[in-house]
């Protein structure tokens, strides 16, 4: 027999050594969260696993069994007759479900005997869940950040962008997210990953990063949207070096206005999500705001949420949390184009090279 086990702590250096990652769980817990890359291959899909487990309290354990292991049965015939045919000798899988290792356990015996190396996470997704968080902690500190500032506006996330495409290492946290990060921050018809699936996302990008290159974050509070950043992020980027990235008020309402376009094309969205914000402006002020948006007046609506809210709470927020902000080195792109980002971003990246460079001794 070839089947091996191998613990999760092990697992997460060692990725890359196996061919296909099969989620032997169902769709809904697939979706909750996996291993980067994995495959889902159900031993049980939603309705039968909800049925079984119903089975199992109001009969007997046995009778669930019984009937469990008959879709079990078809399930991976069907996952072999699809993916499975044309692999050959050497392929490498490894296959996980989420505790017990019963529904992997039942796909991994019937590849093994067929002759493939087969490996199964000791503990399963709960145990990897436990070294992905726990890796986190590991990784954070060693890591040599610089935190992106500025207020809302400044063009924080184009800036990552453009320092991405110039090859930068960055960790955008609202893009994992899929959030803006403010009370207004929701995409529409976009969803946020769960707790879960965020935290494996973050990990998945700090373990590529480079310790002894620069990696970029934006100065983002403990929850981006409807999921927090692990604690120990951002108690790290919270005593990191940071940058200022300062945009005139007119450049600052014109990015919102091009990064926000469907608030100014649906004009009740966006009084929707400005009734939020009555418990920190009052209904008047918003009331107020809500006509001028109907009125098609947006511009000078995004102009007073910038300097009348958003700004103060920013600048107090950065000055209590952010402990080297107040030493920030400011920097400033000529306007707020993806191309004034870009070349930022290359003098940025440009002054570092030069930072790191040794001096020819003569």
């Amino acid at each position: 027999m070839s089947l091996s086990i191998l613990p999760a702590a092990e697992l997460i250096a060692r990725l890359h050594e196996f061919d296909t990652l099969i989620d032997a769980r169902s769709e809904d817990e697939y979706a909750e969260d996996h291993l980067p890359g994995a495959v889902n291959w159900p031993t049980l899909n939603n309705a039968q696993r909800h049925d079984i487990g119903t089975l199992y309290k109001q009969v007997n354990a046995f009778e669930a069994k019984k009937r469990g292991a008959a879709h079990a049965a078809r399930n991976i015939a069907a996952h072999i007759d699809r993916e499975v045919i044309d692999k050959p000798k050497d392929w490498k899988p490894l296959a996980y479900c989420w505790r017990g290792g019963k529904r992997s356990g039942s796909l991994s015996l019937i590849l093994d005997q067929i002759g493939f190396r087969v490996t199964l996470v000791e503990g399963g997704y709960k145990a990897f869940r436990a070294a992905v968080v726990q890796d986190i902690e590991r990784l954070v500190p060693l890591l040599n950040w610089r935190v992106v500032c500025g207020t809302t506006g400044s063009g924080k996330t184009r800036l990552l962008q453009a320092l991405a495409q110039e090859g930068a290492q960055v960790l955008d946290l609202e893009a994992l997210a899929n959030h803006r990060s403010s009370v207004l921050g929701a995409i529409p018809g976009l969803a946020q990953p769960t707790q879960k699936r965020f935290d494996t996302l973050v990990w998945d990008t700090l373990r590529q990063f480079d310790p002894t290159r620069v990696v970029y974050v934006e100065s983002e509070s403990k929850k981006v949207g409807n999921v927090s950043v692990p604690a120990s992020l951002i108690e790290r980027m919270r005593e990191s070096p940071c940058l200022n990235l300062v945009l005139s008020d007119d450049e600052r309402v014109a990015l919102l206005l091009e990064d926000y376009a469907f608030f100014v094309s649906d004009s009740e969205h966006f009084c929707d999500r400005l009734q939020v914000l009555a418990e920190f402006r009052g209904k008047a002020v918003v009331d107020a705001w809500q006509a001028q948006v109907r009125a098609g007046q947006v511009e000078p609506v995004v102009r007073e949420l910038l300097t009348q809210h958003y700004d103060p709470v920013y600048l107090q927020s950065m000055r209590r949390n952010f402990k080297q902000y107040e030493q920030a080195k400011t920097i400033a792109p000529a306007d707020h184009s993806a191309g004034a980002m870009q070349r930022l971003a290359q003098e940025m990246l440009k002054e570092i090279l030069e930072d790191t460079v040794p001096e020819l001794s003569t």
